[in-house]
């Protein structure tokens, strides 16, 4: 048995990806990554191997990618999130020509050519507006499961005015506007349009073209998609999984680096 695999630490969950020389992948999930990367890498990874039955010598190459990427042990390479979550968009989704990534701290912008290449791209990780922190830190504000935001945020008549990019200041906003009456749903349908307005500044400056796909955590939430649509004015496709993409890019990158016959 030959088997590749992908393992993707964000600072919110850990992925990892099993391919086999066919294509044939695997995936597992862990939630949320916790203080110690080291342990949730050895974490996902003994799970996935688990669901497939294997040991870690069925493994031919490792390639690490994420926030925590350095803390993969026995990883082959290390490759960026841009270059992985570009990889598996395209392998989900051959006509892929670009991809919006929101992950737990930043979020990305890329375009790509017809190969699947990075074009050009650009990021956010400086600030946690426009990614999942934020959508963490109002969620607790508000009350609200994270599961429960797209669906509220898509029931709102009009948004709540969000005026602060910064998830501090936004964060005394959402207050001072439920003292000011505004219901749930319109704030959090505001908020949801503070996120694709971040996210629009990005793709302006790389340019997007269809085919647009979602990866990262963010993107099972149908009101950030529902507002990303409008804002980019262009129809976005998610993945069944999208939190695994990065992973699945970093699988697919190690076959590809194995070069034995």
């Amino acid at each position: 048995m030959r088997l590749y695999a992908g393992v993707d630490i964000g600072s919110a969950t850990a992925k990892a990806v099993l391919v086999d020389q066919n294509g044939k992948m695997l995936a597992h999930v862990v939630s949320p990554s916790g203080g110690n990367l080291s342990l949730a890498a050895e974490r996902v990874l003994a799970g996935v191997l688990e669901q497939a039955g294997a040991c870690r010598a069925d493994i031919c190459t490792i390639i690490a990618t994420g926030y925590g990427r350095e803390s993969v042990a026995d990883r082959d390479k290390s490759v960026t999130e841009i270059a992985c979550h570009a990889k598996g968009a395209h392998t989900l989704y051959p006509d892929a020509r670009a991809v919006i990534d929101i992950g737990g701290q930043d979020s990305k912008a890329i375009a790509l050519d017809a190969s699947g290449a990075v074009r050009k791209f650009e990021m956010n990780d400086k600030c946690a507006a426009g990614t999942g922190r934020f959508l963490d830190v109002m969620a607790r504000t508000l009350e609200v499961p994270l599961d429960a935001i797209g669906p509220r945020a898509r029931a709102a008549d009009v948004p709540a005015n969000i005026s602060s990019t910064c998830t501090v200041f936004a964060e005394s906003e959402v207050i001072s506007l439920l003292a000011q009456g505004q219901s749930v749903e319109r704030i959090l349908a505001g908020l949801c349009l503070a996120i694709s307005q971040r996210v629009n500044s990005l793709a302006s400056r790389v340019g997007m073209s269809p085919r647009v796909i979602m990866t990262g955590g963010v993107a099972k939430n149908s009101g950030v998609v529902y507002a990303v649509e409008k804002a980019l004015g262009l129809r976005i496709t998610v993945p069944d999984e999208p939190q695994i993409t990065g992973a699945l890019g970093a699988a697919i990158l190690a076959r590809l680096y194995d070069t034995r016959p």
